[in-house]
């Protein structure tokens, strides 16, 4: 018996001449698989994608972002709700809606320690393709959905986002005096 390690699975390879949207399925696929390091050949170098919380500009990090999505959520499955594209074969955009599901279970993320909790977001995301490779992406989700969801928020209409809500409304009464 070998102790040699068997190798690695061959990387999955995206889609030769494909529209932008088969492009951004095969990303889905890929991002379902958990491999972050198969989405660099999809990137520009110079990839702008902008999330809720920041912004990244690079293909170097924009994958190393992907890894910490899946540390932190390491059940993580995205599913497409609807999709929209238009353009040519290697230059395009696409409306994606989506489904992200999931635990928090994992690492932290974004500055939050794993809770457990279950995640299950909609969100929606506009990916630019120029060059056949994804140039740009801007992601939009309900971050108070999020939050809620894994404890950092009070459950809506619990006793402690009332009483939250009260006191806000009690400051904003102050400040317009």
């Amino acid at each position: 018996m070998s102790s040699a390690s068997a190798p690695d699975p061959p990387r999955p390879t995206p889609p030769t001449d494909a529209s932008p949207g088969a492009l951004i399925r095969w990303t889905i696929d890929v991002l379902n698989a958990h491999d972050a390091e198969a989405l660099r050949q999809v990137y520009a170098p110079t990839i702008r994608a902008r999330f809720p919380t920041r912004t990244v500009r690079s293909a170097d990090d924009l994958v190393a972002w992907w890894r910490g999505v899946f540390a932190a959520v390491p059940d993580l499955a995205m599913t497409i709700e609807g999709m929209a594209e238009n353009g040519t074969r290697d230059e395009g955009e696409v409306f994606l809606r989506w489904r992200l599901a999931g635990h928090h279970s994992g690492a932290a993320w974004e500055g939050l320690e794993a809770t457990g909790a279950a995640v299950d977001l909609d969100g929606m995301d506009h990916f630019v393709v120029a060059g056949g490779v994804i140039a740009s992406n801007f992601v939009v989700f309900d971050q108070l959905q999020f939050a809620r969801q894994i404890g950092l928020m009070p459950a809506e209409g619990s006793r402690l986002d009332v009483g939250l809500k009260r006191g806000f409304n009690a400051l904003a009464r102050r400040r317009q005096r």
